[in-house]
């Protein structure tokens, strides 16, 4: 008997041993998958941004669809002509104690100018600034080289945030990734641990106390949050989305994503010239199997060109070359004379969804469809591309698809370059609506999907808010 009760004491130390932490009051848990990147004007994954989202505050906020513009590190951005721009700071300090200036702003945004990352363009193509200075420690000036409305939607991207003057000056790019110094309501507590994740603590007061975030696999973070053994999961696998509602009632959410899948063609190769040959094209993609089948639930069927996070308002209904139609695909190559047989080209990420598009292309318009990747040059045929924002402009993506597909209306540009000078928000959303229309209809690039994100989470957390470029705001989930 003693032999047996000893033994069964065992069994429980052991079994506790093993079993999960009990729940921490004020302490959240996260699963997310490994971040590409803490570098925040390289950074284009939402593991990345939802971590670089904590550890720094923009200095505005930007919604798309109303042009509101919400301060957060700045106090205003504004101008008289939209020429000069003044943004004022509010006082703020960097995880290391070192004052947050103008001057950071100048010199990170300098780094970001003169580097490959994905930020870059950013300054380098949209804001096109002649001169940033610090006017003051508290006021950044930028004279631009054209006006420009747009300025608060681009200073706005999560990407230009400020860097400390110790990385600066050090240039160790790679280093500060693993160690990353923000000016946002979260500080790393240590170094980021690369496939086992990181320790979030709260600078001032507000929202949990500590965030747990721990990488892993997201349907093994589902049941973990299910079993009540992990508090939150910001991304949910595909077979897991029916289940999701029962599993967890409204504590769920989704959200639009800067992501965007698209069919580019090369207008000048004379195979593609002709647009109803491209809209033919655009008919005979099925976007409802690429969400279902290798896109695994993450994404919607295209109903616009612009994505809902860079939308300026929403479209009523869905776009006529947004819709699978394929007897009247075939009509239109037929009409068209197309000769028959195209290779769509793939780049970087895009192979899976990209082969599988060519297969229902081919059965749709009983033409031979080939995939291959992407070679150096212009390619002969159409491209897919995969879209990551960097800004809520509709600017970026507009410009960035009539480029790639060497597009050249002169009306078009004229109605991008009135949107990108208006005075006023509405101003500038009615003349990218235009402007949108004009790709619509002669359809340089066809839309396939938008990319959306899933969050779960456990019943003792709370306030959860997600936005197109964090997801959850983690700086506003509470816990019980």
């Amino acid at each position: 008997m003693r032999l047996l009760a000893l033994l069964a004491v065992l069994a429980l130390a052991v079994t506790g041993c093993s079993g999960p932490d009990p729940a921490r009051p004020g302490v959240l848990t996260a699963g997310i998958r490994e971040p590409a990147t803490l570098l925040p004007a390289d950074v284009a994954d939402q593991a990345g941004r939802l971590v670089t989202g904590a550890l720094w505050t923009p200095l505005a906020d930007y919604d798309a669809a109303s042009g509101k513009l919400t301060p957060r590190a700045a106090e205003s951005i504004s101008s008289t002509d939209r020429v000069h721009w003044t943004v004022k700071l509010r006082p703020a300090k960097f995880h290391d104690g070192t004052p947050v200036t103008a001057q950071s702003y100048v010199d990170t945004w300098r780094a970001i100018a003169a580097s490959q990352w994905v930020s870059a363009p950013v300054l380098t193509k949209l804001l096109r600034a002649r001169e940033i200075t610090a006017a003051a420690p508290d006021t950044i000036a930028v004279t631009l080289d054209r006006p420009s409305g747009q300025v608060p939607a681009l200073l706005s991207a999560p990407g230009l945030v400020p860097l400390p003057a110790s990385v600066l000056t050090s240039r160790d790019w790679a280093g500060f990734a693993k160690a990353p110094v923000g000016n946002g309501p979260y500080r790393l507590d240590g170094p980021w641990r690369p496939g086992s994740g990181g320790t979030l603590k709260r600078v001032g007061t507000g929202g949990a106390a500590e965030i747990e975030l721990r990488v892993g696999d997201p349907a093994a973070q589902y049941d973990a949050v299910k079993a009540g053994t992990l508090d939150l999961v910001t991304e949910v696998p595909g077979a897991k989305h029916e289940a999701m509602h029962g599993d967890f009632g409204d504590r769920h959410a989704t959200w639009a994503l800067p992501e965007a899948g698209y069919l580019v063609f090369p207008v000048t190769n004379p195979r593609f010239a002709d647009a109803t040959v491209r809209h033919g094209f655009a008919l005979g993609v099925d976007r409802a199997a690429l969400e279902a089948g290798p896109l695994d639930n993450q994404a919607d069927p295209a109903k616009a060109l612009l994505p809902p996070p860079d939308a300026p308002g929403e479209r009523t209904g869905t776009c006529r070359p947004c819709s699978f139609d394929a007897a009247a695909g075939k009509a239109l190559l037929k009409q068209a004379a197309f000769p028959g047989g195209a290779t769509v080209y793939f780049g970087p990420g895009t192979e899976a969804w990209t082969r599988a598009l060519v297969v229902g292309l081919h059965k749709a318009l009983d033409v031979s469809v080939t995939a291959q990747a992407k070679p150096a040059g212009t390619p002969d045929g159409p491209s897919t591309v995969d879209v990551r924002l960097a800004t809520a402009s509709p600017y970026e993506l507009l410009s960035r698809l009539a480029a790639e597909s060497g597009y050249t209306d002169e009306v078009f540009q004229q109605n991008l370059t009135l949107a990108d000078a208006a005075a006023t928000p509405e101003e500038a959303g009615e003349l990218y609506r235009l402007a949108e229309n004009q790709l619509l209809r002669d359809l340089p690039a066809a839309p396939l999907w938008s990319g959306h994100g899933h969050a779960v989470w456990g019943s003792r957390v709370h306030g959860v808010t997600t936005t197109p470029f964090t997801g959850p705001v983690l700086a506003g989930v509470g816990v019980s």
